[in-house]
């Protein structure tokens, strides 16, 4: 099996990413940058959505795991004090796969009919430096609404508790292959009138923003941000592909959902 190791590259981030890849190389692994079979994230969320951008071309081919070196992960299965029993089971262990729902996200422009087409991991978030964000909100082909606010945010299952949480949104499953919107601060009166509330698109529904203002956006694509002129339309709905995790334990959504959230207390 061929492997490759992203680090944030802190310091323990970077011993335990020679570790790995100096024990599983003596187990006869194949340490591989450019077709890694496995790919082995050592830091945070933000070095997970590194590694997951870095192979997003080889999706059907790569599996993701994540050992956190920092606060507690939502794609970080394994501790420091782990390496060793995660470096044997992934050398002596087949692993299982897990797969989660990703977003698509379609930008196209109103010169040329060019179109620039992204996944998302966590989400896909709009937002303006002119003012205030204004749309046509489209859903399955039929006016839905006229969004005025800050912005919006398209997130995954998995993206559903990072940025989506802290706007108000709802805690999706991954086995639910949905995406869910959710503003920023709309306006809300009697002249302008939004749904208020997250939305959330089976996998069979597409989600399309029409600008009604000639303007530049800042469109970010997990924690990559682009402006972007001349946008005629961005379209969202639920990938074709799909992450997958290499699982060599249980390890339940919602267990997460707990601690990072709650914590173990008892009342």
């Amino acid at each position: 099996m061929k492997f490759k190791v992203v680090s944030r590259g802190d310091k323990r981030s970077n011993e335990i990413e020679a570790t790995m890849k100096q024990y599983l190389t003596d187990f006869n692994l194949e340490y591989d940058r450019e077709e890694p079979d496995l790919v082995i994230s050592v830091g945070g969320d933000g070095t997970f959505l590194e590694a997951f951008h870095r192979y997003i071309h080889r999706l059907d081919k790569t599996a993701f795991i994540g050992v956190h070196t920092g606060h507690l992960g939502f794609y970080a299965d394994w501790t420091p004090d782990e390496v060793e029993k995660l470096i044997i089971e992934i050398a002596k262990t087949p692993f299982q796969i897990v797969e989660y729902p990703l977003l698509e996200v379609i930008i196209r422009s109103t010169t040329g009919g060019s179109e620039d087409r992204f996944l998302a991991l966590n989400e896909a978030m709009i937002k303006t430096a002119d003012g205030s964000v204004v749309f046509d909100v489209e859903i399955k082909g039929e006016h839905f609404e006229t969004f005025r606010g800050d912005g919006l945010c398209i997130s995954t299952p998995s993206g559903s508790t990072a940025y989506n949480k802290a706007l108000g949104g709802g805690i999706i499953h991954p086995s639910i292959e949905a995406i869910q919107l959710t503003e920023m601060a709309s306006i809300n009166n009697r002249v302008f009138r939004t749904i208020g509330s997250p939305l959330i698109l089976p996998k069979h529904h597409t989600c399309l923003l029409k600008p009604t203002v000639d303007r530049s956006f800042l469109i970010a694509i997990d924690h990559f941000t682009e402006t972007y002129t001349n946008v005629k339309s961005i379209q969202f709905r639920v990938a074709e592909e799909r992450i997958r995790f290499a699982r060599f334990r249980p390890f339940p959504f919602w267990d997460r959902v707990r601690d990072s959230f709650v914590g173990n207390q008892k009342v």
